[in-house]
């Protein structure tokens, strides 16, 4: 099985002021496609950063990283915009939905980057509805949905392209325990039987027992359960 994810002395800095701050260090990183893997680790470790550089939402200071077999280094910002567009799905702790919006517009909304007709994008965002169990709150707005509802219309939005890999961060982070669970089961559903390649930053033990492998940071280091370097 090939690589979704490889990562190769992966570094991020940040520069505040005069300081140089290293985030992470020396990242070396392989996830197989179809893998659903949780990201362990206190606050500031660095999950969030990893997440965003596998995603394509930020450069990294040095090494590589590749995304299916793609070099994101080199990409420029409206590359790897198109490159996202395509093949990331994004679902947040917060469900950034549209209040003005119905549940289907809301899916579509990354459609509107593509050149499919109007008819063609209410088409997959319907598919897409009804994979998260939603179908029939297409034309209900935000307000009018549960927090979980809500998660699931997001979880619609991050499939409508068909993407191949889905990052989470914290997905369950506002939601209660049955509601969480509800939501893992759909997202170990998208990983087993619709072959999505899953990585999910999570603070909740119980949420990262439903992957299929844990990764723990600790101060921008891959680490083992003891707190051991990779």
């Amino acid at each position: 099985m090939s690589a979704a994810v490889t990562c190769r002395n992966l570094e991020k800095q940040y520069t505040k002021g005069k300081e140089v701050v290293p985030v992470l260090t020396g990242i070396n990183l392989e996830i197989e496609e179809g893998d659903f893997v949780a990201l362990m680790g206190p606050s500031g470790s660095g999950k969030t950063t990893l997440l965003n550089l596998i995603g394509g939402l930020d450069h990294p200071t040095g090494g590589e990283i590749e995304v299916g077999g793609v070099d994101l280094n080199d990409m420029n910002g409206r590359e790897l915009a198109k490159w996202r567009s395509e093949h990331v799905g994004f679902i947040f702790q917060f469900y950034n939905l549209l209040p003005v919006l119905n549940a289907q517009r809301n899916v579509e909304l990354p459609l509107l980057l593509t050149k499919l007709s109007r008819k063609q994008r209410a088409k997959n965002a319907g598919t897409a509805l009804e994979i998260v169990g939603l179908a029939d709150r297409a034309k209900h707005k935000p307000s009018e949905l549960s927090g979980g509802q809500q998660q699931r219309v997001a979880i619609a939005r991050a499939l409508v392209a068909d993407p191949s890999l889905l990052v989470c961060d914290e997905p369950t982070g506002d939601l209660d325990r049955e509601t969480a669970d509800e939501i893992l089961g759909l997202l170990q559903t998208l990983n087993q039987e619709y072959g999505k390649t899953i990585i999910m930053v999570t603070h909740d033990p119980l949420a990262a027992e439903r992957a299929r492998h844990v990764l723990h940071m600790d101060k921008g280091k891959l680490v083992t359960d003891a707190g051991v370097e990779v």
